[in-house]
């Protein structure tokens, strides 16, 4: 059994150090071995983190994205090698038209990421995934469709438009009630930043001096509402507890969301097979300007451990490896 008084002790060290804040989760075999929170979801309003708080996932919103893929899959709405077009027709890109569902999954699309000045410009007015898809509609493939690997946003908001285009609800009422109700995830949605959410942490990021602004702002602690926009979209953004995130383990292991053949799928590249060994570590995190999640299944041990922050990334990395340290040695 791991040691979490150790796991706390260095957890604590850093909050009083102000380098961390957020929740931890560990639980072994589906009962929680460890949760506690740690500093303040509002440094406004001095408001707490507890361990119902909910924060950002970043890209760990990825997973249910793929999740609803899967399902669409198992009802055989779609086939991996689906180009697109199939249900994009009048997309403005023949290049986009030629990449295939499978090449969206794999970040093999070579599409890019919506986080350019056009986001920052309107991000307070991004609330569909058409918005999300406005943004980079007209630009260019980076790569043809399949030549390579490259990690990309736009190919999951892609995804997410053709979740909509199949099953005939927005991509967040799809993602409610066909994943988050079934795993009793009663806490997790994507948010709106401006909406009156109760328990909803604010994301704090270091300012860095991009020539835009004093340097004597350049170490500021900053609310992060700016940078990440009002509401996320298919390829991250939302928001969750560590409980929730449990709940989803739980019923992803009892095939509630899928049959077995398609939820061996979910934590295995889309190419991968069914019956391959798996490694010790399967990590899925999330991150961005003040958003910092981690998601760690040990399949042999047991256990999963579940990091959700309102801090920069660089300052959960810490905590994420030091329980990898405990459960498996460095």
């Amino acid at each position: 059994m791991i040691d979490t008084e150790k796991i706390h002790s260095f957890i604590d060290k850093l909050e009083r150090e102000d380098k961390f804040s957020g929740t931890v989760l560990i639980a072994k075999d589906n009962e929680t071995v460890f949760e506690r929170a740690y500093g303040l979801a509002s440094k406004t309003f001095s408001v707490p983190n507890t361990i119902e708080t909910k924060f950002n996932l970043g890209s760990l919103n990825k997973i249910f994205t793929k999740v609803a893929i899967l399902q669409l899959m198992q009802e055989s709405m779609l086939e991996l090698d689906d180009r697109v077009e199939k249900f994009l027709p009048d997309y403005p890109s023949d290049a986009v038209k030629r990449s295939t569902v499978r090449h969206l999954i794999n970040h093999t699309s070579g599409l890019g990421h919506y986080w350019t000045q056009k986001f920052r410009a309107s991000n307070g007015n991004l609330r569909t995934v058409d918005d999300f898809v406005r943004l980079f509609q007209d630009d260019l493939l980076l790569f043809e469709p399949g030549e390579r690997k490259e990690y990309s946003n736009n190919g999951y908001v892609l995804l997410g438009k053709v979740i909509e285009i199949l099953s005939g609800q927005s991509y967040y009422n799809y993602i409610k009630d066909r994943i988050y109700k079934l795993a009793g995830m009663h806490s997790t949605d994507h948010f709106e930043l401006d909406s009156l959410e109760p328990d909803l942490a604010t994301g704090y990021t270091i300012h860095k001096d991009d020539g835009c602004c004093p340097e004597s702002r350049e170490q500021e602690l900053r609310n992060n509402i700016f940078t990440i926009g009002s509401k996320g979209s298919p390829a991250g953004g939302g928001f969750s507890t560590v409980h929730d995130m449990l709940r989803f383990d739980i019923a992803a292991a009892e095939n509630k969301l899928l049959a077995p053949e398609y939820s061996a799928m979910i934590f295995r590249p889309i190419d991968g097979e069914p019956d391959s060994k798996l490694p010790r570590l399967i990590l899925q995190a999330g991150g961005a300007a003040g958003v910092s999640a981690f998601y760690a299944k040990y399949p042999y041990d047991g256990y999963i451990a579940v990091i959700l922050s309102n801090y920069d990334p660089e300052n959960t990395e810490s905590v994420e490896k030091r329980i990898r340290d405990e459960i498996i040695g460095s």
